[in-house]
Formats: structure tokens, sequence, C-alpha cells
């Protein structure tokens, strides 16, 4: 059993869960720092290398190899904090809203959501606290599907469980659920899935900071089928901890005669926002599966 399987697995979950339920913030964010170093100087595992490889690609390929191992180091300790806001304050309204910054724009698209005159696919890359914000919007009563990993493994679906608690109504990515999607989009409601986990069985290849890369394009598809357009939002922490939520404008999805075209140049306009936005906090990028793996060569 790999690095990462361990991590995600419901040992690994619910010792997570565990310390951020019992642990107060001074211990509980020291102890985040501390297994991060540790996690970081792990170079040979896959969980390491893919992060440097991202880390890498996103840097432009500027980063020395001690900038590159303090990204790295970055990227756990911020993910590692992340956990515990995420643990510390579950199920807690009121101490989440409290780490929470809505602009206007924000408050623009959730009035837009409970109205529900027309149908929004949202595309939440893994940048910073996304699984907090999701289920704080959840329990302030946004309503919404939430198509996730087809086959998680026992952490993942004790994490959908803890999802499923504050609300969210969440479903694997399967023929049933994407049906049910459309039919939510159609109907004038939201839909939110990943837009940055790579996948290799993927038969297209959207360029991603420059690169082509095997990404999901269930997002392009909902919106097409659906007549609806994308919108991006993530969240990066401020140097004061609080999570600043980010939101682009609606992008809406253009028609092409060739499907390969409409899809890959659909999915390239919604992934250069998400890149913007991953440019504004790189090391909050929580993505620890190689997007590139040509590049885990490029810097072994």
């Amino acid at each position: 059993m790999d690095l990462q399987t361990i991590i995600n697995s419901r040992f690994g979950v619910g010792c997570t869960l565990w310390l951020g339920r019992t642990v107060g913030p001074g211990p509980g964010y020291w102890l985040a720092d501390r297994l991060a170093r540790a996690l970081a100087s792990l170079r040979r595992t896959a969980i390491v290398r893919a992060v440097r490889a991202n880390q890498w690609v996103i840097g432009e390929g500027r980063l020395s190899a001690d900038e590159l191992d303090a990204a790295v180091r970055e990227t756990f300790r911020h993910t590692g904090h992340c956990l515990y806001d995420l643990y510390h304050n579950l199920g807690n309204l009121e101490a989440m809203r409290r780490l929470l910054e809505f602009g206007p724009r924000v408050e623009g698209l959730l009035e837009r959501c409970r109205e529900g005159k027309e149908g929004l696919v949202i595309g939440g890359p893994h940048l910073s606290n996304f699984d907090f914000v999701g289920q704080a919007a959840a329990m302030w009563g946004l309503r919404f599907q939430a198509l996730s990993y087809p086959q998680p493994g026992s952490g993942y679906r004790w994490q959908n469980e803890m999802r499923r608690k504050a609300g969210i109504e969440i479903t694997p990515a399967c023929m049933a659920s994407v049906r049910q999607a459309a039919r939510r989009l159609q109907e004038g409601g939201m839909v939110l899935t990943g837009l940055d986990r790579p996948d290799p069985t993927s038969k297209y290849r959207p360029h991603f900071f420059g690169r082509p890369a095997a990404l999901p394009i269930l997002h392009v598809y909902l919106a097409l089928k659906a007549r609806v357009p994308v919108v991006v939002a993530a969240a990066v922490m401020r140097p004061d901890g609080v999570y600043r939520m980010l939101v682009s404008d609606p992008i809406p999805m253009r028609s092409y005669t060739d499907r390969q075209a409409e899809v890959v140049n659909n999915a390239e306009r919604v992934l250069e926002v998400t890149a913007d936005f991953i440019r504004q906090a790189p090391r909050q990028w929580a993505m620890f599966y190689p997007v590139w793996p040509e590049a885990l060569a490029e810097v072994s």
C-alpha cells in the first residue's frame, strides 16, 4: 500500500478527523506543519513526485531545486492547515462563516442560484480549502448536485458522507447521475464538478498552463447539453487565515461543427480562468496526482 492510499484510506481520514476535532488551533497548526515537512521529505513517493511535477509546470520550469523543494513543503503545509480548519469547524456554520470572505461577485452568484432562472455548471479546481467552502455553502442553504470521483476508496466514501450531512447532494459520476445532472441544469438548478484531477482515460487533451493534459471534460459536456454557462469557483487563503472566494464571470459554451474542437476549445477557455486563479496562490493548489506525467522525468 503506497502513501497516497494510506492518506486517503478510512484510517488516514479518521486520524485527521480525530486530530481536527480534539486538538486546539495552536497545536493543530503546529502538528500540520511538522507532518507536512515529514511528507515533503519523502521525495521518492508518488504523491511527492506528483506535487513536484505539478509545481514545476505551473512555475513555468523556472524553479531551482531548492525553490521546488520549498514549494512542495508549502503545498503540503497549506493542505494540512485546510484539513485542520475543515475538521475542527465541521458542522459549525457560524465558525465556518467567520473564516470566509464573500465579495459582491460571490453574492451575485448566490442570488442567481437561489432564483433558479438558469442552470449553471460550477467548475471547481482543487485550490485551497475547496471542501470547506462547498460544505459551508450547502449548510447556508445553497442546493446543488456534486459529481464526485466514480470509484471512491473507503476514505473518500467517508468524506462523501460528511458532505451529504452538510447538505450536498453528492453522486458518483456515472451515466445515471450525469443524466440526473443534465435534467437539473435544464430545470434551472446547479451542478458542481471538478476540473483538474487528471483522467488518463480521456481522449481529449486541452492545454492547461501551456501543455496538453488529460483532464475531465464533464463540465463542458453538461454545459453544452443543457445549454448553460460554466462558472469557475474557488478560494484562496489570505495571510490572516480567512478564505477569500474567487468566482469567474459565466463562461458561455461555443458551438462548433467538429466535436473534438468543440470540447477542447471550450475546456481550454475554462482552464484559462482556472490557471489564473491558481497563479494567485500556486502553493495552495492541492493536486496530488500528476497532471502532466511527462514532467515527472523533468524534475526527477
